[in-house]
């Protein structure tokens, strides 16, 4: 029996690799529900594999407890767990982990009437298997080239952390200090222990954390955020 009504056209799934605007990308996002994580970075579709719990899950839940503290102890600041971020009309990537400074406390994202993340956050943090990973290479780009200030990665293969700063549009990579510690410049004591992280000594990294929570530039930084709101 033939129809007389429209024919529905079905929208082609996401695929890795498929070159897509933004706009296209989120449509084809949106129809696939049971889709848990896909990229679009410098106008290139990314698929997310299945998640191993030790190269990837574990690691994950880490950086989210230790940024967690962190936000619980700062007024002002918002913690994103993959968080899909309008960064530009050819990048809307979905960050293992972002904090930002709430717009209304002088950051430099917004959310959306539809509740997405638009402008780069402040700090990014990517969960990658190596430094083959495009964390390290087209992501890489996107985030300096948006404005991302600070860019955190966890190499779990190669048990490295490279933390990069925007410095006159680069990124420059700071090394840990004497104790192998590094810290934000942007978010005042936080503070991460490389080492204890790499071993899985989450006291320890806690511990460290709240050094830099209870320390007086952690403190004057909470005091000039609750400043902006009198």
């Amino acid at each position: 029996m033939e129809s007389n009504g429209p024919a529905i056209r079905e929208l082609p799934i996401l695929e890795s690799g498929d070159r897509l605007s933004r706009a296209e990308f989120e449509r084809r996002y949106t129809a696939m529900p049971h889709l848990e994580k896909a990229e679009l970075i410098e106008g290139v579709v990314y698929v997310a594999s299945p998640v191993r719990i030790r190269k990837h899950a574990n690691p994950h839940g880490k950086i989210i407890t230790w940024l967690g503290v962190y936000e619980a102890a700062t007024p002002g600041i918002m913690l994103g767990d993959n968080p899909t971020v309008r960064l530009d009309l050819d990048n809307e990537p979905q960050p293992d982990a972002i904090l930002r400074i709430e717009e209304a406390w002088g950051g430099q994202s917004r959310i959306s009437e539809d509740d997405y993340i638009e402008g780069a956050p402040e700090l990014i943090v990517e969960i990658a298997a190596s430094s083959a990973s495009y964390d390290l290479h087209d992501k890489l780009r996107a985030y300096r080239r948006n404005g991302v200030r600070e860019y955190l990665v966890w190499l779990v293969q190669e048990r490295q952390f490279r933390w990069y700063g925007l410095q006159e549009g680069e990124y420059r990579l700071q090394a840990p200090d004497s104790a192998g510690v590094l810290s934000s410049q942007i978010f005042p004591g936080l503070h991460l222990a490389v080492n204890a992280l790499l071993n899985g000594e989450m006291r320890q990294v806690l511990a460290v954390l709240q050094q830099g929570i209870n320390s007086e530039a952690h403190q004057a930084f909470v005091q000039s955020q609750l400043k902006l709101q009198e």
